[in-house]
């Protein structure tokens, strides 16, 4: 082999042009799957499920959760506006405090799932069903026909529950008189209780009288209540 071929033969191998490879393309952020095509999201509800006396048990509180939630909400994106609700329900109401949050919330999940469940319960054999969210009255299967005040006045003892209501408290709060001539006296509320208690049928003693007190609701096995759901109110 000549000099010059060995020299060229040299060079050819030293020539290793180092490969360039290009940026991968940044991934597509994910879509997010509860919006349909044609909409965009324009932010999102967190729920948080948990009450003062277990925020308390945590050494917090609601008001500071809330406020640290904002904190990193504006450390992470500082455009971003927020607003808090607090969910309000009934003392003493059942279920997961997440799932209180979303029926009391509105959330359109919750309450679709909570309207099917009430449906079922109204197919249940036997019993009364206080429905304060829907403003009636179910007796075996069959709406009574109840006026608004007779509901009124079963949905106020119901809501306080075991406490003895005086008949005044009754005028008080269930009667906007703008004169003493429109007020009611006791002896009309115990008309609108024995009406109450007629149309209740054989389910009249879930309205007990306090003799010389006024009238009280006890836990009865065979009556059920579903609690209203509303939006709460503003508190952060």
């Amino acid at each position: 082999m000549s000099l010059a071929h060995i020299d060229t033969a040299r060079s050819v191998q030293s020539f290793r042009p180092e490969l360039t490879l290009a940026p991968a393309p940044a991934p597509a952020a994910p879509r997010i799957r509860a919006v349909p095509e044609g909409t965009q999201a324009r932010g999102f509800v967190l729920y948080v499920g948990i009450d003062e006396a277990k925020a308390a048990a945590a050494g917090t509180s609601l008001h500071r959760i809330v406020e640290e939630l904002k904190k990193l909400t504006q450390a992470i994106a500082p455009s971003a506006e927020t607003h808090a609700a607090v969910a309000l329900a009934p003392e003493g109401v059942g279920g997961r405090d997440v799932d209180v949050v979303r029926l009391a919330l509105q959330d359109p999940a919750a309450l679709a799932k909570h309207r099917n469940t009430a449906e079922d319960a109204d197919r249940a054999p036997g019993g009364v069903v206080v429905d304060i969210s829907r403003k009636r009255v179910i007796l075996d299967n069959e709406t009574a026909a109840l006026t608004y005040k007779e509901f009124e006045l079963l949905q106020y003892l119901v809501l306080r529950e075991g406490r003895t209501i005086e008949r005044a408290e009754l005028i008080s709060k269930l009667w906007d008189a703008e004169s003493e001539e429109d007020a009611p006296n006791e002896r009309t509320i115990d008309v609108h209780v024995r009406r109450l208690r007629s149309k209740l049928g054989r389910y009249e003693d879930i309205v007990r009288t306090v003799r010389g007190v006024g009238y009280r609701f006890d836990r009865h096995a065979d009556v059920s209540i579903r609690q209203a759901s509303t939006p709460s109110p503003d508190r952060f």
